[in-house]
C-alpha cells in the first residue's frame, strides 16, 4: 500500500471503539480507510452493526496527527507493514475475522508456502516440559516448519531457542510495539531471530504496555498457524486462550498430557478431556494429523541392507513387520512389548532412516 493509504489506515486504527472487525466492515463499505474517515456519520450509521458509540470519535483530528508520528517511527526503523488485503499479508491470518488490519514486522520472515505451527504453554515450564519441547522441534526439523510463539518466559523462549538451534524460521508475536522487547532479558536472542525469522505485532510504538495486550496478541499466534501446540498449562492461562482461539479458527490444536497430580498439566489434560485438542505424545503425531509428507529431496536415499544401522528396538520392530507385513501402530506396540509413546518415536526414526513408511490409518510397513 502507498504511504498515503497507510497514513489513513493507521488513523482509522487509532480511533477508539473501532476494532479490526469493525474497521474491515467500514473499509468494505466505503472502499478505503481514507473514505471511511471522510464519510458523513449519518451514512455510516446505516451500516448494519455500526452505532453512534462506535463512531463517537471517528472524526477527531488527533487520529491523523498520531498516525503521522507512528508512520515516522515505521520509516525510521525500516519496519515492514502488511495491510490485510495485501498479497504479502500472512495467508492464514487473512482467514481470521479479527485479524489485524495492519501487521508490523521486523526481521526476515518468509511464510509463503510454509508449514507453520505455534508452540505455547506456561511460563513456569518444568524440566520435562523443556525436554519434550526440544525433542519435538528436533524431530520435526526434517519437515522444516516455521515455529511461532510469544517470546515470553518458559515455553515460548524454549521453542524459539530450539528452532534457532535447528536452523528453523521462528517468529515471535509481541504484545507491544517494536520499540521495545519484553522481557528485556530476551534481547540477546533478537539478532539471531531476525536473521531467520523475526517479530510480528499489531501494537504501536506509542501503545502502553499492559498485561491485557497478551490476550489480544494470542489471536495472532493462533491465526498465523495451521496448528497450535500446548506443551504445559495450569488450569488457567494464556496458552489455553490461544488454544480456544485456534479452535474458533478451525485450526488443529495439540496438547501434551501429564499426570493428574501435576499442576502444570491440568490445562492440557482438560483440553484433551473436553476434546478441544489432539493428545500429543510424540513428534510423529503432528505430521500424521496434519498430513505432512516429506518431500522427495528430503527423504534419505539409502541402501538399507548395507548402510542402515538399527538399534535393538528398531530391529525388533523391523523383524516383526517383515514377518507380519503391514500393521497398525497399536498392534506393533503390543506385539513388540513397547509403550505407545516410545513406539511412535522409534517408527519416526525408522521412517527417516528409510526402512519403514507410514500409511493411512496409523499403519506401517517396511520398505
Amino acid at each position: 500500500m502507498t504511504e498515503h493509504d497507510l497514513l489513513y489506515t493507521l488513523a482509522l486504527q487509532h480511533v477508539p471503539n473501532i476494532g479490526d472487525i469493525t474497521a474491515k466492515k467500514l473499509i468494505a463499505h466505503c472502499g478505503s480507510a481514507e473514505a471511511v474517515l471522510k464519510e458523513k456519520k449519518q451514512n455510516l450509521l446505516k451500516i448494519d452493526g455500526i452505532g453512534s458509540v462506535i463512531l463517537g470519535e471517528l472524526n477527531g483530528t488527533q487520529h491523523l496527527v498520531e498516525a503521522e508520528k507512528e508512520l515516522g517511527f515505521i520509516k525510521e526503523n525500516d519496519i515492514k507493514v502488511f495491510y490485510f488485503e495485501d498479497e504479502h499479508y500472512p495467508e492464514k491470518l487473512k482467514h481470521c475475522i479479527d485479524g489485524p488490519i495492519v501487521l508490523f514486522q521486523s526481521g526476515n520472515v518468509n511464510l509463503k508456502k510454509q508449514r507453520i505451527i505455534s508452540i505455547v504453554g506456561t511460563r513456569k515450564i518444568t524440566s520435562s516440559g523443556i525436554a519434550f519441547c526440544e525433542d519435538l522441534i528436533e524431530k520435526l526439523a526434517v519437515f522444516n516448519p516455521v515455529i511461532v510463539s510469544g517470546f515470553a518466559y518458559g515455553t515460548d523462549i524454549t521453542a524459539h531457542k530450539a528452532a534457532l538451534k535447528h536452523n528453523l524460521q521462528t517468529v515471535a508475536c509481541l504484545a507491544h510495539g517494536l520499540n521495545q522487547i519484553y522481557p528485556a532479558v530476551h534481547k540477546k536472542y533478537m539478532v539471531d531471530m531476525e536473521k531467520n525469522g523475526g517479530f510480528f505485532t499489531d501494537f504501536w510504538s506509542s501503545d502502553k504496555f499492559d498485561k491485557n495486550n497478551f490476550l489480544k496478541r494470542n489471536r495472532v499466534i493462533a491465526g498465523l498457524s495451521e496448528a497450535t501446540i500446548v506443551i504445559e498449562s495450569a488450569e488457567k492461562g494464556g496458552s489455553l486462550v490461544t488454544a480456544d482461539i485456534a479452535n474458533s479458527y478451525n485450526r488443529d490444536v495439540f496438547a501434551v498430557p501429564g499426570r493428574t497430580t501435576d499442576s502444570q498439566s491440568i490445562g492440557c489434560n482438560n483440553l484433551i478431556k473436553h476434546q478441544k485438542a489432539h493428545m500429543l505424545t510424540t513428534a510423529l503425531d503432528v505430521p500424521y494429523i496434519l498430513n505432512w509428507k516429506l518431500e522427495d529431496d528430503k527423504k534419505p536415499v539409502i541402501q538399507k541392507q548395507l548402510f542402515v544401522e538399527l538399534d535393538d528396538t528398531e530391529k525388533t520392530i523391523y523383524n516383526y513387520l517383515k514377518e507380519n507385513d503391514t500393521q497398525q501402530l497399536d498392534t506393533i506396540a503390543i506385539n513388540c512389548n513397547l509403550p505407545i509413546f516410545k513406539i511412535a518415536s522409534v517408527l519416526l526414526n525408522m521412517e527417516l532412516k528409510g526402512v519403514v513408511r507410514p500409511l493411512p490409518g496409523k499403519l506401517f510397513e517396511i520398505i
